[in-house]
């Protein structure tokens, strides 16, 4: 990778942890480091459970046992089994005492003047610019925390993307979708070496999915490519797309194949700009409009 793209990365680190105080042991001024206050923070008025907060913030389970327990210890946050708040008693969570929501409180005032004293010696042009450079960042930072590896398809984060899937595809198509009208994919069909479901999770919540058959003798078909509506546009569906066409090259096929329905504009773009080229139907899908088929380059 481009070595002036990493300093100009690493430089932009540098100003933003100095300039939000991220390196101060007493965060805005507490007598708390960051971390504490922004796992206080992320608990909130409503509570969390441990392996949300876990998910959410990417920390290794000792880390955050040893941030509760000292949230805990300066009285600023009760840990148990969820049954206590009327949930499942396996599921520990996290809430706030008294303390702790007025130190929240107290934290959310801050944080407004933190983010008051950056706007304001700007001018009004400056300050748009930035607050639009910043949502641009974050919405790329956001696309690039999105993890896609492969999942068993009988997983439950696994049938929950496929359910919000065929509901997307029931609302979008002319005459809905009934699973019982359109080609069946098996379970068995989607894991290896009969091919991959491959799932794609942002802070461990499930927020796309794509899945390949490998044909014998015949080129391989992609399947149930999705994307949520939060994270369309951060490149997470031609992500999906490239890991299953390599997928399948790296196991020697030379040629993919999908089928499409006319109502899907965005995943026949992204096709088209693959480099998939529209082919004559190869199946009787009946939701089905369009076919395309893309050769795979060779491996090396």
């Amino acid at each position: 990778m481009n070595s002036e793209l990493i300093a100009t990365v690493r430089r932009f680190n540098r100003t933003v942890t100095q300039r939000v105080g991220a390196l101060d042991d007493q965060y805005m001024s507490r007598d708390r480091p960051l971390a504490q206050a922004r796992l206080l923070w992320e608990i909130g008025p409503d509570g969390a459970e441990v392996a949300a907060l876990r998910a959410r913030l990417g920390l290794d389970s000792g880390y955050l046992s040893r941030l509760l327990r000292t949230l805990e210890g300066d009285g600023l946050v009760s840990v148990g089994p969820a049954d206590r708040v009327g949930g499942d008693g396996r599921v520990r969570v996290a809430t706030l005492t008294a303390a702790g929501r007025s130190e929240w409180a107290e934290l959310d005032e801050r944080s407004d003047e933190l983010a008051r004293s950056i706007l304001e010696p700007l001018s009004d042009r400056r300050r748009e610019r930035l607050v639009a450079a910043m949502a641009e960042v974050e919405r790329l930072l956001v696309g690039s925390m999105v993890v896609v590896e492969p999942c068993p398809p009988a997983d439950p984060r696994a049938r929950s993307s496929v359910r919000a899937y065929a509901r997307e595809i029931a609302q979008r198509f002319d005459d809905g979708f009934d699973p019982a009208l359109s080609k069946p994919v098996r379970d068995e069909e989607l894991v290896p070496p009969a091919g991959v479901f491959l799932l794609a999770t942002l802070n461990g919540e499930p927020v796309g999915c794509g899945a390949i058959k490998l044909h014998a003798g015949a080129p391989a078909e992609i399947k149930r490519v999705w994307v949520a509506d939060g994270v369309r546009g951060l490149g997470v569906g031609r992500r999906l797309l490239d890991r299953l066409e390599r997928y399948a090259a790296e196991r020697g096929w030379t040629a993919v194949r999908l089928d499409t329905n006319r109502n899907l504009s965005e995943a026949i773009a992204m096709y088209r700009a693959a480099g998939y080229q529209e082919i004559e139907p190869y199946n009787d899908e009946p939701y089905a409009h369009h076919w395309f088929e893309k050769r795979l380059a060779p491996l090396t």
